[in-house]
């Protein structure tokens, strides 16, 4: 039988590189197909909202953005065991304290999947509200993707070419394209505070 595969994308779009993770889910699900035993899953910010769906999986494969103290747009690999341990150091935000308790209460109730993989990538900017993935973390999707593929390849995983199940993505409107292109000009909505506001230079 073929595992039950759970492939997610974490973070929060809303807070620049945060973002990394579900851009990744989204670019995988526009691009590869894949049999009914894998879920693509914008996992958000949810947190223990997510246990029901690592109690199914036996198999879960995160993108996420990793504070690793590595140079901006690093990837790292980390596998099984070590997951929780990377989902926890250096945590930037909420959502990843989060996730190291969904994943330590799968665990507490002998429900946690049995290969764990995290594909994370050192971001380059987090305080920046409203604000999209850096050039050199968004370069990093694409080859995410391809260690994705090649680990859900060895895990004897079907994939192929074709659009993806978008069910549990988030909605169209907020993803990476109309996100990006909606975006107002520097002159409409300033991103660094209001200039009568500034202190002025003598």
């Amino acid at each position: 039988m073929q595992p039950k595969v759970l492939i997610m994308g974490i973070g929060n779009v809303l807070w620049a590189d945060e973002g990394f993770g579900v851009r990744c889910v989204e670019r995988l699900a526009e691009a590869w197909a894949f049999d009914d035993n894998v879920q693509l899953l914008d996992g958000g910010t949810q947190g223990l909202y997510l246990l029901p769906f690592l109690e199914e999986a036996d198999v879960l494969l995160v993108f996420d953005a990793v504070d690793y103290g590595l140079p901006a747009g690093t990837l790292k690999i980390v596998k099984d065991d070590e997951v929780p341990a990377f989902m926890g150091a250096k945590k930037m935000s909420l959502h990843q304290t989060g996730f190291q308790d969904v994943i330590a209460t799968a665990q507490l109730m002998n429900q946690c999947p049995e290969r764990l993989i995290l594909i994370g990538c050192q971001p380059e900017e987090l305080e920046d509200y409203g604000g999209g993935l850096r050039a050199v973390v968004q370069r990093q999707i694409d080859p995410a993707i391809e260690v994705a593929l090649h680990e859900l390849k060895q895990l004897g995983v079907a994939y192929r070419p074709g659009k993806g199940d978008e069910t549990d993505l988030a909605h169209e409107s907020i993803r990476h394209t109309a996100y990006e292109e909606g975006r107002p000009s520097a002159e409409e909505a300033c991103r660094t505070g209001d200039d009568r506001f500034f202190p002025q230079a003598s």
